[in-house]
């Protein structure tokens, strides 16, 4: 009986791994790489996006939290506004994307936080979708089910690289090729941006106090 049980948990962790593992390449150009995987009970895929960018922690942090910017360099952002600033680290944010028509648009409320791991000084940002904060609006679909993931790895004292994860459910009558379609181009276009993003003089000599470089 052990024996089965143990070969059990064998099969099923390493089932559960290459689940966990199974990435495809979708496009590789200006050093950007993006990936997809097909995610169980959805026809929507999840995306990965891996960079290295010249930057600090703290200046790519600075960027994520300055949420009312990211019209500037997230893909078909057509708004973005500050709801509630819990700490430094933590806030809770509004957003409206612009679909192509004859789709409706599509807005979220996000949580965002920021951890480090004191030791390797790695900084994971937990980026989910949360119910409230604001009202559902009219001939936009309020997108539910959102989880997205930053996790900052410094390679220098100058340099980082970074991987972003994101699954969602669009919700709503929209097509899951639509979606699947802008997988690669949405990532890429918005690294691209948020590269010139972090030149601009506001980010420059950023330092976080909950950041170690």
């Amino acid at each position: 009986m052990y024996k089965i049980v143990a070969v059990s948990f064998l099969l099923l962790f390493a089932f559960t791994n290459s689940q966990a593992n199974d990435w495809k390449l979708s496009t590789d150009k200006s050093g950007i790489k993006v990936y997809t995987r097909v995610v169980p009970g959805s026809k929507v895929k999840a995306v990965k996006v891996e960079s290295d960018f010249k930057a600090t922690a703290s200046q790519f942090v600075a960027v994520l939290l300055d949420v009312k910017n990211s019209v500037d360099w997230v893909y078909r952002t057509k708004s973005c506004l500050l709801i509630k600033q819990v700490s430094p680290s933590e806030l809770y944010y509004y957003s409206e994307i612009s679909v192509p028509w004859p789709v409706e648009n599509r807005d979220f409320v996000a949580r965002i936080a920021v951890s480090q791991d004191p030791e390797t000084k790695v900084v994971t940002v937990d980026a989910p979708s949360v119910p409230g904060f604001v009202a559902l609006k009219k001939a936009v679909v309020r997108i539910s089910d959102s989880k997205g993931k930053w996790i900052i790895t410094p390679t220098s004292n100058q340099t980082i690289r970074v991987e972003y994860t994101l699954q969602v459910d669009p919700g709503g009558a929209i097509p899951a090729w639509l979606v699947n379609m802008f997988a690669a181009e949405g990532p890429t276009q918005s690294f691209k941006l948020l590269k010139l993003q972090l030149q601009k003089e506001q980010y420059k000599n950023v330092s976080l106090p909950f950041i170690r470089n």
